[in-house]
């Protein structure tokens, strides 16, 4: 027979990939939280746009903008790539869309069905 088994902890741990997906997660809203960094994924909006392109567009230090733009990178909210001297970001969309997407999904799943429902109904009720 065997030794019954211990009393259950306050919870199950989330499974590996589940707590990997929140960090992943945290680490973007982290990014999200600065009104600075927010901006600089808006100015990213229109296209690529080299370091001292987007450090011209604020009143802060570009040393400033560096760091910005190294915690967007580090939360894979951009990419950037090097053309010579330069450094050149863009904006990461489909990573930016699945991790609030997936976090609106949770918090509030019927709106996003009633959004999608309007996003896809809009055209057909805009035609007069």
């Amino acid at each position: 027979m065997e030794p019954p088994s211990a009393a259950p902890g306050p919870g199950p741990a989330p499974a590996p990939a589940t707590a990997a997906a929140s960090d992943d997660e945290a680490s973007a809203f982290r990014a999200l939280a600065d009104p600075t960094r927010r901006q600089i994924l808006e100015d990213l909006r229109g296209g690529e746009l080299a370091a001292g392109e987007i450090a011209s567009r604020f009143s802060i230090s570009a040393p400033s903008i560096s760091r910005h733009l190294g915690v967007l990178k580090g939360a894979g909210l951009v990419t950037e790539r090097r053309d010579a001297n330069r450094i050149l970001y863009s904006l990461a969309e489909e990573r930016l869309a699945m991790c609030v997407g997936r976090f609106l999904s949770a918090v509030c799943p019927e709106q996003i069905v009633l959004r999608h429902t309007k996003w896809r109904s809009a055209p057909e009720g805009d035609a007069s």
